[in-house]
């Protein structure tokens, strides 16, 4: 059993499979990589980067069964589906659907010999590249066991790209502008107008050397939406100066200690780009409290924030102008989505970044107090 972590596949598959069939008959072995389900072993392997494919080399597969499987390297699907040397060997594998030019897509689904689609229509494929595959479409009305009020909250929580994936099981290209529900009209507010807020969650912050290092702090208001209270940023090429990190550090702790503390802004968490190992340090020893690696997962972030912002669960103060300005040119790399890739342009985004690893980061704090379906 394959996924992107071991984790995903123990919280998402095997601890549902216990509380179906008992804890006698799956046990998961924590700490071996291994689980026995109903008398059989199994392996738990995770696929998060090209390497990953070392784990599998040399197996002799009866089954494999493989979690998200456009989120996984190419080259470890391969390999697994290599693996399966057994006679009568089965491979089942789930996928969200991504871009039209994604390998699952092209060298496998389109390629499938049976076929049902999200309407039920049953296909197949007599062509000479058939493989012997079955493909299965399912939305998520065809689960009679979820509340329809649930449904009715997930379809409005999505919009644009994300709406036709993730809801419609599209797999459409990746193209425009990321945020494509941001109306400033809508998600702005006046700073003054922001209501008590019963947490501030955290402060992200994006470094950058050349280019801007940008701090947005992050709360959660009594009314169950999520703001973006306050931002501090530094441009080095706008001020044509460059700081080194014992300035941009001490800068920070001086916004963090006096600006926002006289307002009765203390942030619990200071979350920052996990690539900024030598930044992370500098805060540290400068005395800046709760310093933690931001979650980096680029498109969970994208998806939650759309997600976020389409239902109206996000909104952002109108002091954040470095995070407001940046929101409607963030778009799509069209020579990323060419490949099958779902990638932002990397121009431009840097309060943006601060902003999804303070969203994402403190995610098991808000998501319980926000009426987020998604």
């Amino acid at each position: 059993m394959c996924g992107r972590t071991e984790r995903t596949i123990i919280n998402n598959l095997l601890l549902p499979l216990q509380e179906m069939l008992g804890k006698e008959r799956v046990r998961v072995n924590y700490g071996t990589g291994t689980a026995i389900i109903l008398g059989r072993e199994v392996h738990i392997y995770g696929a998060n980067n090209e390497q990953a494919r070392t784990k599998i080399q040399g197996l002799t597969l009866a089954g494999a069964y493989l979690d998200e499987a456009e989120t996984i390297p190419e080259s470890f699907f391969t390999m697994l589906y290599t693996r399966l040397s057994v006679p009568g060997a089965k491979f089942w594998f789930t996928s969200n659907p991504g871009g039209p030019n994604h390998w699952l897509k092209v060298d496998w689904l389109d390629k499938a010999r049976f076929w049902i689609d999200g309407q039920g229509r049953f296909h197949r494929n007599t062509g000479p590249d058939a493989k012997d595959l079955h493909r299965y479409t399912f939305l998520m009305d065809d689960n009679k066991t979820l509340d329809p009020a649930y449904v009715e909250r997930q379809k409005k929580s999505y919009s644009g790209l994300f709406y036709r994936r993730y809801i419609l099981a599209e797999w459409v290209a990746a193209d425009g502008a990321v945020f494509d529900s941001w109306n400033p009209e809508t998600h702005v507010v006046k700073h003054k107008d922001l209501p008590p807020m019963r947490r501030i969650l955290g402060a992200g912050v994006d470094y950058g050397t050349t280019n801007a290092t940008s701090m947005i702090v992050l709360g959660l208001g009594i009314d169950g939406v999520l703001y973006a209270v306050d931002e501090w940023r530094y441009d080095s090429r706008q001020a044509q100066i460059r700081l080194t990190d014992g300035q941009l550090s001490a800068s920070i702790k001086s916004w963090i200690q006096g600006t926002l503390q006289r307002e009765g802004i203390v942030p619990e968490w200071v979350i920052v780009d996990p690539a900024a190992a030598s930044f992370k340090v500098q805060l540290a020893a400068d005395g800046v409290n709760n310093v933690m690696n931001g979650d980096n997962n680029v498109l969970y972030g994208i998806r939650t924030v759309a997600s976020l912002l389409t239902a109206g669960k996000l909104k952002v103060s109108d002091r954040c102008q470095g995070l407001i300005n940046e929101m409607p040119g963030y778009s799509w790399d069209k020579k990323a989505t060419e490949k099958g890739e779902d990638q932002p342009i990397k121009v431009a985004d840097h309060s943006i970044d601060a902003f999804r690893y303070a969203v994402t980061t403190t995610e098991t704090n808000w998501r319980g107090l926000v009426d987020l379906a998604a």
